[in-house]
């Protein structure tokens, strides 16, 4: 399976200089030992915020050249230089792609700016946004923008990264996006993704890595936090906010 997988092998060349703040994060410690192996078409990494899940895609993103905002390979713009040093020690084996994008929820609403800013440029070649569906991104909601990127841009053949994508999209916008990526897996592409949601962690044979303050491991999905989490909440909110609130509702935790 490896063999048809475009990243493979992700480690650290060297380590990073003192007092570098990622440095510490829990998955740089543990990558400093434990080289991580990909080996099926979607690895999904899923851990509390600060263990350094987003940090690592997007220094994987950068260290393959995207754009560290996101994008195609093709967007320069840069309207904050705001990403860590992890991609420069870092090394991604693997093999060339055809199509690529990197996903960042953040950051989303500039690509969708560049795109227009560059649409307004003449060219005899057809507008950028006609491979995004035709309507600018900036007329729809988050969640129908993300979809329409998905939807018409992501071609097959490709890796895609994305950081946190449930964060514009509804629990049934995220169980289409389920669908397209299976879509898309079945044409020779390949996703790592970083997710708070059990939804996306669902997906059928997705390798998922949880990260914690110990390291990395390879879980199911009702082994992780999130599941737990969530699964208790929903099968009672009641005693759950009872537990959260107090009694009366005024001792938040």
């Amino acid at each position: 399976m490896t063999d048809s997988l475009y990243v493979r092998h992700i480690s650290l060349e060297e380590e990073l200089p003192a007092g570098d703040y990622v440095r510490d994060l829990p998955v740089v410690r543990w990558l400093r030992d434990h080289p991580l192996e990909l080996e099926v078409p979607v690895t999904i990494l899923v851990g509390e915020n600060g263990t350094g899940k987003s940090t690592l895609i997007e220094a994987v993103a950068v260290a393959l050249g995207f754009n560290p905002e996101g994008g195609t390979k093709n967007f320069l713009f840069s309207t904050r230089e705001s990403h860590s040093s992890l991609h420069g020690v870092l090394r991604v084996h693997g093999k060339r792609f055809r199509d690529g994008f990197f996903l960042r929820a953040e950051s989303f609403y500039n690509v969708a700016t560049n795109i227009e800013e560059m649409d307004r440029i003449p060219s005899p070649s057809r507008k950028i946004i006609e491979s995004y569906g035709g309507v600018s991104l900036h007329h729809q909601s988050h969640g129908e923008s993300f979809m329409a990127l998905v939807e018409n841009r992501f071609g097959g053949n490709g890796l895609y990264l994305l950081d946190e994508p449930e964060a514009a999209l509804s629990p049934m916008r995220q169980m289409s996006l389920l669908c397209h990526i299976r879509r898309l897996v079945q044409k020779n592409s390949q996703f790592i993704i970083s997710t708070h949601s059990p939804i996306l962690m669902a997906y059928p044979d997705a390798d998922i890595r949880q990260i914690t303050a110990d390291g990395m491991e390879r879980v199911s999905l009702r082994e992780t936090e999130h599941y737990q989490v969530m699964k208790s909440f929903l099968d009672s909110p009641e005693r759950m906010l009872r537990f959260l609130l107090g009694e009366d509702g005024t001792d938040c935790l």
